[in-house]
Formats: structure tokens, C-alpha cells, sequence
């Protein structure tokens, strides 16, 4: 499996996984086993792969198994709740260090086919975006959905992030979870 970061080559590989884990498209009793709740345009995911240099994929014989997704605050501000989480994110920290839309970059959604599941594909793509952000940012931010359990285990256990605090937005409850970029596996 080959990690990397996506071209205009991978779109629809990652708009077909975007879709089969979304939840407006995955069915209720397989929500436990993860879902991603970011929409993307054609313009947006295009601006994502080429301009914020943003998704990092893991890739075998053309098709895409995993993606993340990762940009600057200004790139996510038109959604209402990335606009939420810049306005509110001073109010958090990580090792003593207050969160701001400098040194810090929202990461995610991330991804994963079913079928690569449990073979540490998770843990590679979340390094290497990571990393691909590690020269612009000393700082990882995400959220978590407190209704996606499976998402909390797997970046608090395989992958050792931080919860820096939790949120509510839109009649939901979210982790505000972080890490430095040059964290290592």
C-alpha cells in the first residue's frame, strides 16, 4: 500500500470513499463502526489537493483505501462549524500552549476503507499528513463527534492525541482533540 499525497489523479477514488463512509449515505447500524460528517464541493476538494496540498491517501493498484484531509483555518472558514471552532479557538491548549489559527491547522476528516481496517493503515495516513504539515504548523487540531466512538479510540489509542476540551455545536457534543506535528510513531 503506497502512502502519499493525493493529486487531481486520486479525485474520484476519494470522493467514492467520502461517500460510502459519509453519514448522509451510511446506513444507522453501521454508524458504529465510524463515519465522516464533511460535505466537499468539486471546487472545494480541487482547492484541498492542490492549493493546501491537504490529503494525504493510502493507495494500492490506482484505488484510493484512505484518505485525510488536512488545511488552514482560512481554507475551512465558510462551514459553519470550523467558523465556530476559529472563533473558540484560543480557548484551548496544548502543553501549555494556547491554540490559534497560526499555529494550528484543522485536520480531517480521516477515513478508512473497511477492508484495510485493523492493518495499521490508519496509524500511516495520520502520520504522514502529519507531517506534510509539519513545516506549516507546529500544531494538529480536530474534532471528534462524541457519537463516533470508534473515531475517539482510534486517535486517542493507535495514535496518542490529546484531548484538549470538548464542545457544542448544532445540537451536538464534540471532542476538541490535538497534537504537536512532530509527534512520531
Amino acid at each position: 500500500m503506497e502512502i502519499v499525497q493525493a493529486t487531481l489523479e486520486d479525485f474520484d477514488g476519494i470522493v467514492a470513499l467520502l461517500k460510502r463512509y459519509h453519514v448522509d449515505y451510511i446506513s444507522p447500524e453501521d454508524k458504529v463502526n465510524g463515519f465522516v460528517t464533511t460535505n466537499l464541493t468539486t471546487e472545494q476538494l480541487t482547492r484541498l489537493i492542490v492549493d493546501e496540498k491537504g490529503v494525504t491517501i493510502a493507495k494500492e493498484n490506482g484505488r484510493v483505501y484512505a484518505f485525510a484531509l488536512a488545511a488552514s483555518w482560512e481554507y475551512w472558514a465558510e462551514w459553519p462549524l470550523f467558523a465556530y471552532m476559529i472563533e473558540h479557538l484560543e480557548e484551548y491548549e496544548l502543553n501549555g500552549v494556547k491554540l490559534t489559527r497560526t499555529n494550528s491547522y484543522q485536520y480531517g476528516p480521516i477515513c478508512v476503507d473497511t477492508e484495510v481496517r485493523g492493518t495499521g493503515v490508519f496509524e500511516k495516513v495520520f502520520y504522514a499528513s502529519l507531517a506534510s504539515m509539519r513545516d506549516r504548523y507546529p500544531i494538529m487540531a480536530t474534532f471528534i463527534n462524541k457519537i463516533n466512538p470508534r473515531s475517539y479510540a482510534a486517535h486517542t489509542r493507535k495514535v496518542h492525541t490529546t484531548e484538549a476540551g470538548t464542545f457544542q455545536f448544532n445540537n451536538n457534543n464534540y471532542f476538541l482533540m490535538s497534537c504537536p506535528t512532530d509527534m512520531q510513531p
